[in-house]
């Protein structure tokens, strides 16, 4: 099951990237100039702006590639980190 996280929360469950460039990525994506397909990441409820954590973690696979799985690392660990404690 997927875990809708606020973007002003998403530093509490993981530490990259940070509020600041999430909400940056997020204004590009809706503008046309960055990846639109960051915006499956991104549901709206009203005022408060969530990240689907799965496809988040999907869309950050794709863009880094499977081929380096290094650059994807500090996230999955993170994730890993959340969930044994």
């Amino acid at each position: 099951m997927t875990r809708f996280i606020p973007v002003s929360k998403f530093n509490d469950f993981h530490p990259w990237p940070t509020v600041g460039s999430l909400y940056l990525r997020i204004h590009e994506a809706e503008r046309g100039k960055a990846d639109p397909d960051f915006l499956r990441c991104v549901r709206r409820v009203g005022t408060r702006v969530l990240i689907d954590e799965q496809k988040f973690i999907e869309w950050v696979r794709v863009q880094e590639g499977e081929a380096h799985p290094e650059r994807a690392a500090p996230l999955e660990r993170a994730r890993k980190k959340k969930a044994a404690v």
